[in-house]
């Protein structure tokens, strides 16, 4: 879990800057484009991504996007860069179909993790 918690933050932390950049720049960037360059170019070059769940990568832009919303309406600050061992998360989805993320009594099985809890 520590590893999918360094995976989201620094996807977080990647599309962090790579907004800023564009940002300053003139663009208008958000978190679809952010996936789309991310998928197509970035993960590509790191094979150790690939034995990670892709909805880590997706919910930090997507909670990347939030930020930036929440700033722009005066609602929050400016998003900070995200650092290791302070307030560590992922968001991954359970989807029941796939089965992967299984309850049986009193232990949890994430299916791309290769965990039980």
């Amino acid at each position: 879990m520590a590893t999918h918690a360094g995976y989201n933050r620094w996807c977080y932390n990647w599309g962090l800057s790579l907004w800023n950049a564009a940002y300053i720049d003139g663009y208008k960037p958000n978190a679809r484009k952010l996936r789309e360059v991310f998928t197509n170019h970035t993960k590509p070059m790191n094979p150790w991504m690939k034995s990670l769940s892709s909805k880590v990568y997706q919910y930090a832009f997507i909670h990347l996007g939030e930020a930036f919303k929440r700033f722009f309406q005066g609602l929050g600050k400016r998003p900070r860069f995200k650092k290791k061992g302070k307030h560590d998360s992922f968001t991954i989805e359970n989807q029941w179909k796939a089965h992967r993320i299984k309850w049986v009594e009193s232990q949890i099985t994430f299916h791309r993790l290769g965990q039980n809890l």
